[in-house]
């Protein structure tokens, strides 16, 4: 069980790549900055299975010449799921201060007995990837995990139709993907920061080992400039799994403040 708990927080995040073949145009204004921190507990039920925390940490290092954010995404178990399966996950990358798009991208997952490292790298003039297994090319735009997450918060969502489906595109694992995520609209949310407008959504899961066949999956973001997610819950073969805020430092604007579209 603690295995299924710690997978649906990989794949919520994986979840922000609102990414279409057609280019989505971006807000004009950034929804975060240097120092954001964002944190996140997953719960079974009664209990938290597995934390996550997000920062965007200021970075000297260019690719060709241009300035970057460094991207940082931690992930672990937590109580007695760490005793049955222990997960030290770290997800980094360093993407463009202006397009978002990413340069160089690293993961360190420790999953159990599961170990997995990667070091990927995007040239967009090639239009190909090179990770440590392959080189593998892409057409159009294309995200690793963190650079995806923060693009995203950028859509200009205004002319987005409620029940439009959008297609992303994103490498993971030696692969490009490729995932629908239905827009329903705006609902108003409650968690443990408060009570906040939100834009939700449905993104397409595969049925199997860990979802059923008609589990559904459904991410609430903040309807204003930070554009960060509040809550997500999604139905596993027992249960539900729920992904909920616990902590925002350093944020742009205030939650629930600014750009409400």
């Amino acid at each position: 069980m603690a295995k299924k708990i710690w997978i649906p927080i990989t794949l919520i995040f994986t979840l922000h790549y609102l990414v279409s073949a057609q280019e989505l145009a971006k807000r004009s204004t950034l929804a975060f900055k240097d120092g954001e921190q964002l944190s996140y507990r997953l719960k079974y039920g009664i209990f938290t299975g597995a934390e996550a925390n997000l920062r965007v940490e200021e970075s000297g290092i260019k690719f060709n010449n241009k300035p970057t954010y460094h991207i940082v995404i931690d992930g672990k178990t937590s109580g007695s799921f760490d005793v049955f399966f222990k997960v030290r996950n770290r997800y980094e990358s360093f993407i463009d201060r202006n397009t978002l798009t990413p340069y160089y991208y690293t993961e360190n997952r420790r999953e159990g007995k599961y170990r997995r490292t990667d070091k990927v790298t995007f040239d967009y003039e090639a239009k190909k990837i090179t990770a440590q297994n392959g080189v593998y090319p892409f057409k159009g735009q294309i995200f690793d995990l963190p650079s995806a997450y923060y693009f995203a918060r950028e859509l200009d969502m205004s002319k987005v139709k409620v029940g439009e489906e959008l297609t992303l595109q994103y490498f993971s694992e030696n692969k490009v993907e490729n995932l629908g995520i239905t827009y329903l609209g705006k609902e108003t949310i409650a968690c443990e920061l408060g009570t906040f407008n939100c834009l939700k959504f449905s993104p397409s899961i595969i049925a199997g080992r860990i979802f059923r066949k008609d589990s559904k999956l459904y991410l609430w973001i903040t309807n204003d400039g930070n554009r960060i997610p509040i809550k997500a819950q999604v139905e596993i073969l027992v249960g539900t799994v729920t992904l909920e805020i616990s902590g925002a430092k350093n944020l742009k604007y205030p939650l629930g403040g600014l750009s409400q579209e």
